[in-house]
């Protein structure tokens, strides 16, 4: 049912009500059981045990609880409860991040008022909104919030701020007459109150004609309960590679076990070689030290302004190819200013921005403060309710925006509205969407009453009868119209929107009708009105198109307003396509995507636009980071790869459904999160490049070992430690490496690569056979066939390994070669690597502990073979590629 079509009678008989009555309390009992409360389908949370149990998911667990599961049948237990403790507290870290993810729909239930004034039974009285029916009569005033979804029938000066729904960016006069139009968007419904806005002026009268689900904004919590997160790339990554590790570890436990038990060798011998491979492949540390790196990066993101909701987001926003941003609050300042002033033939320009009454007014590249101009900024304050507040070092106005532009820009001429009490209000004729203006009466200090008029320019040009040029009052010729009409089009090429300001002066004594208010008025001028783009985010859309991120605008503001914006912000270049909300409705999502790629700037945009956008753009290959600060912009934030939210303008439920909150409302953070994000994934790059070569190693001595038939080289536990202890602590400073110098001039990463693109497959191995290769020729120097000599060599062998890893995670922190950033530069890693250093020496050389580990003392003359090899891998690449 189009409601916004058909009368206010009409829809009183549709819906059963009766406008002076309203409901009867029975009937209102039996429409609750039928339609049921005034609220919204809750999405199904999972429960906490639930919760947790999903942290065992990811294959890199399952191939972890795998190990423990052979471990423990072949009794090495010290290895199962080893493994064990690490899943565990990986999956309590996850837990505790996810636990409080999904609040998106209680939060957006926050919204819905609590009480509602109804008429029932011919009583107004007021109840919970959660009891409207269908058909009920409600009443709204200024600072109500809409119950319901209403069918407005009797309006007095009626506006409702929807710019959570709708994204406009101004309130929106209401009318009762119905609509003669199809597909209006929201936006465009003017004779309807949505549910959550919120009235800020006048009062009105409406029908419930929709409820709970039926809402407008409960058709968005519906989209919110079916659109599911997307896995982010680094998930997929790491789900990929634990895939990889798990089949490698399989085949290599098979074969070990299959050769030797061929070769005659004892099962449980081979069984025990098997799960040495098997430690061997898997990098146990891996899940806690990713999550690790992602919590570390989540603090310094903190210091940027920026709260990340979700581990993964972070590296994900990294990998952004396309940021979706909604344009008010989020480009622009969500502030009405007054920037242009068109007065007796001449234009002024006003600086400053926003609510901030700093600034002043600039005729022909020279202030001016003329009476002229002070005259109309005068009357423009005088025909205001709104007024300023200074609040936490920032200026709010409380009332409409556009009166708060008005009552600002006097303010920058030294025009207090508090201070011009020797002017008295007399009467108003209030605004009405169908005049298009409203008018004060005011008495002068010398007795004169003056009505001051502001509205539309194309009514108060046409019933201007004189123009006021400096202080002469002339006839408003035909030429001169015209020549007004050419001002309000320069301006609104700028995307100013314009207020005309008209007078009328009666003579002391004389009591003017209502009617007479608007007569024979006298033209003063044009304000040109904008809500000013931010230039912070103008100066982060050009560094990110030079990061190869675009940026594309999302709004529910009119398309010329909208592409006006996008030029100043550079975000529309010549040929970029602007699109309406309308244009999306006629093409199919085939079409969308064919064309998306070219599209800059969409307007006059519902949520479900918002969504159609959003996907079209994953389905393309894009990496979307979606902004936004509406409830309008909630299930595109969740669906998009990474949503982003307002922390300050931001509703509760952007938030909840976003990964990442800006604390300052800045675009210019999200370049900032953008570096940190692909910082965080190439330290990621580093420590998987570091702890895989180190496996590859450790894999190599095995296989040459079993190929040469010795003895093996390492006993699992020493392995275990090398993964879980020696390589932690270097992985994890890696993981807090800062940013390489050209991190914000590559272009995203395509978001099929893989984790081992771009050469690091052929590192990890390279450097892994080198790593392999020196640990086993320490091994069979210290061994030579003596099996008395076989703990000495394993000894050996284990601190070479660990050694050529300590000395090989410098050579990690860079792509091209360990010479190529100072060994200095990170000083966790130093620290890092002397921790390791002590713990393998504890290892070795304290008594209790070489049972455990199966060392013995290294003779000093040894330490320096063990040394010069330990360094052969580092330093034969870092000659080959610098």
């Amino acid at each position: 049912m189009r409601w916004y079509q058909i009368s206010a009678e009409e829809t009183a008989k549709k819906t059963g009500s009766d406008p002076q009555k309203g409901l009867a309390s029975k009937e209102v009992t039996q429409r609750l059981k039928r339609d049921g409360r005034n609220e919204w389908k809750e999405e199904k949370s999972a429960s906490q045990l639930a919760l947790f149990l999903g942290q065992f998911k990811d294959f890199m667990v399952l191939v972890l609880l795998a190990a423990t599961v052979i471990s423990g049948i072949l009794g090495e237990y010290i290895d199962s409860i080893a493994i064990l403790l690490i899943v565990f507290l990986n999956a309590l870290i996850g837990f505790f991040q996810e636990r409080n993810a999904e609040k998106s729909l209680s939060k957006l239930k926050e919204l819905n008022a609590p009480m509602a004034r109804v008429l029932r039974d011919g009583q107004w009285s007021r109840v919970s909104s959660a009891e409207l029916v269908m058909g009920d009569i409600v009443s709204l005033t200024a600072g109500d919030r809409v119950p319901a979804d209403l069918r407005l029938i009797a309006v007095t000066s009626l506006e409702t701020e929807e710019s959570a729904l709708t994204g406009e960016s101004l309130p929106v006069a209401k009318m009762t007459e119905p609509l003669n139009k199809e597909q209006l968007g929201p936006q465009d419904q003017v004779n309807i109150a949505f549910m959550s806005s919120l009235v800020t002026r006048g009062n009105g009268t409406g029908i419930v004609i929709g409820t709970g689900s039926n809402t407008a904004v409960g058709q968005i919590a519906e989209l919110l309960i079916d659109t599911k997160r997307k896995q982010t790339p680094l998930e997929k990554r790491l789900e990929k590679l634990g895939k990889v590790l798990i089949v490698i570890a399989l085949l290599l436990t098979a074969l070990t076990v299959l050769a030797g038990v061929y070769r005659g060798n004892p099962l449980y011998d081979m069984l025990l070689a098997g799960v040495s491979l098997a430690v061997a492949v898997i990098p146990e540390g891996l899940p806690a030290i990713v999550t690790v790196a992602l919590s570390l990066g989540v603090q310094r993101m903190i210091k940027q302004k920026a709260i990340v909701r979700r581990l993964s987001a972070v590296e994900t926003l990294g990998s952004a190819t396309v940021i979706c941003s909604d344009k008010t609050g989020t480009l622009t300042e969500n502030q009405m200013t007054v920037k242009e002033i068109f007065l007796g033939g001449n234009s002024y320009t006003v600086t400053g921005s926003g609510y901030d009454p700093s600034g002043g007014f600039y005729r022909d590249e020279k202030e001016s403060n003329d009476k002229a101009l002070i005259r109309f900024l005068r009357y423009g304050v005088l025909a205001s309710h709104a007024k300023m507040i200074h609040k936490k070092k920032r200026w709010l106005i409380d009332g409409d925006p556009t009166e708060g532009a008005l009552v600002v820009a006097g303010k920058k001429a030294g025009l207090d509205a508090d201070k011009l009490t020797d002017y008295e209000f007399v009467h108003e004729v209030p605004f009405d969407s169908k005049r298009k203006r409203m008018t004060v009466l005011i008495r002068t200090p010398e007795g004169k009453l003056v009505a001051i008029t502001k509205g539309a320019p194309d009514v108060l040009i046409d019933k201007a009868v004189y123009e006021e040029v400096g202080t002469d009052k002339k006839p408003l010729a035909s030429k001169d119209k015209k020549m007004l009409y050419e001002a309000v089009d320069q301006m609104a090429a700028k995307a100013l929107r314009t207020i005309a300001v008209c007078i009328r002066e009666f003579p002391a004594g004389y009591e003017p009708k209502e009617e007479e208010l608007e007569q024979n008025m006298t033209f003063i001028g044009l304000n040109g009105l904008i809500d000013p783009p931010r230039q912070e985010a103008k100066n982060a859309i050009i560094d990110c198109r030079k990061a190869g991120i675009k940026t594309v605008m999302i709004t529910g503001d009119h398309v010329k307003t909208a592409a006006a914006i996008a030029k100043m912000l550079h975000i529309l270049p010549a040929g970029g396509k602007v699109v309406e909300g309308k244009d999306l409705d006629r093409m199919s999502d085939e079409e969308l995507r064919a064309e998306v790629d070219s599209m800059y700037v969409f307007a006059r945009v519902t949520p479900e636009h918002k969504l159609r956008i959003v996907q079209a753009l994953q389905h393309v290959g894009h990496i979307v980071a979606m902004t936004g600060d509406g409830v309008n912009d909630a299930p595109a934030i969740k669906a998009s790869d990474i949503g982003i939210s307002m922390g300050i303008t931001g509703t509760d439920v952007a938030k909840e459904a976003s990964g990442l909150v800006l604390m300052d409302d800045n675009f210019a953070t999200i370049k900032a999160a953008i570096k940190e994000g692909r910082t965080i994934y190439s330290n990621i790059r580093k420590f998987v490049r570091y702890l895989l070569a180190s496996n590859v190693g450790e894999i190599l001595v095995m296989l040459f070992a079993m190929i040469l038939a010795l003895p093996m080289p390492l006993v699992p536990i020493q392995i275990l430690w090398v993964n879980l202890v020696t390589d932690g602590l270097p992985a994890i400073a890696l993981g807090m490496d800062k940013a390489e110098d050209e991190v914000m001039k590559q272009k995203p990463r395509h978001p099929n690569e893989g984790i081992f693109a771009r050469g690091l497959g052929t590192k990890i191995v390279t450097r892994g056979i080198l790593i392999g290769s020196v640990t086993i020729i320490a091994f069979m120097l210290m061994y030579q066939g003596d099996p008395d000599n076989l703990i000495y060599a394993q000894t050996t062998a284990f601190t070479t390994l660990v050694m050529a890893q300590l000395i090989h995670v410098f050579d990690c922190r860079s792509e091209k070669s360990v010479f190529a950033r100072n060994p200095l530069g990170n000083i966790w890693l130093i620290g890092a690597v002397l921790i390791s250093m002590i713990l393998l020496l504890a290892v070795i050389y304290i008594t209790p502990l070489q049972p455990i580990f199966h060392t013995t003392d290294i003779l000093l003359r040894d330490w320096l073979l063990i040394m010069g090899l330990s360094a052969v891998p580092t330093v034969l690449f870092g000659f080959i590629k610098k």
